[in-house]
């Protein structure tokens, strides 16, 4: 994901999320429960009218966050790479009325429109997510999670993995650089894939002696398994107005599924 990321953008946060957004403006917590909520509800859907205006909700929320829809929207395309060849082969997997022949495999209509479905609920989704809580700061997002009583260990976990997953990346990009420098090429043949995996391997092994002297430093400040989180936060009425109107839009959504 370096090379979508970029060397200096890390979050969506730090991509541009204008100031005068109004998505940026409102409670973290808020953000949170309207994305999960959204996110039930539009995973439930079935019928298309109702994804596509999903997925509408969702592109309006990026014209009002003011994110760079050019960035944001390039990686959401990440997560399409991931399901494509599902997308692709489900019209094949799935039996039903034929569309057409592929060197003798048949096609389903039943397939075709089961992928469109599973494309327009993922892309409404992650789009959704990204821009309700991906433009938080980590910290921040740790802090409204820890307020909404989810469990302290996990907040934890979360928080350290979204501080370390860039640390981790920086040791990737040290490596490769080494590796370039010994005249590395990568291509398709065993010295490559051994490459990589020592690779790997070395990243793995520098993020075990790298966990244990930060468990050391944390000890000797005296950490005992639990740290204060002092972020407090505060519903106004812009919070409650946001959250009156999505969740309006949400049973919407399953009025038009039912209609």
């Amino acid at each position: 994901m370096a090379h979508v990321l970029g060397h200096q953008e890390k979050t969506l946060a730090e991509a541009g999320d204008g100031p005068d957004g109004l998505i940026s403006q409102l409670d973290p917590r808020m953000r949170i429960v309207m994305a999960v909520a959204f996110a039930v509800v539009t995973v439930a859907l079935s019928s298309l009218g109702a994804l596509c205006v999903a997925l509408t909700v969702s592109l309006s929320l990026l014209i009002v966050s003011r994110l760079p829809w050019r960035k944001t929207l390039k990686r959401m395309a990440m997560m399409d790479g991931f399901i494509l060849f599902m997308l692709v082969l489900l019209p094949f997997s799935m039996p039903g009325a034929p569309m057409f022949t592929l060197w003798g495999f048949p096609a389903s209509w039943q397939g075709f429109w089961k992928a469109v479905e599973i494309a327009l609920t993922a892309n409404a989704v992650i789009l959704s997510l990204m821009v309700l809580v991906g433009t938080m700061e980590p910290v921040t997002l740790g802090h409204a999670l820890h307020r909404l009583r989810c469990p302290e260990k996990l907040v934890y976990l979360l928080m350290f993995t979204i501080r370390y997953i860039e640390v981790l990346r920086e040791e990737y990009l040290r490596l490769r650089a080494a590796m370039k420098v010994r005249g590395f090429r990568p291509a398709t043949n065993w010295h490559t894939y051994r490459s990589f995996g020592y690779l790997v391997g070395m990243m793995l092994v520098r993020a075990i002696e790298r966990s244990e002297r930060i468990l050391a430093a944390m000890k000797c400040r005296g950490f005992s398994g639990r740290m204060p989180l002092l972020q407090e936060f505060a519903l106004t009425r812009a919070d409650i107005v946001f959250a009156a109107g999505f969740s309006g839009l949400c049973l919407g959504l399953i009025i038009l599924e039912f209609a």
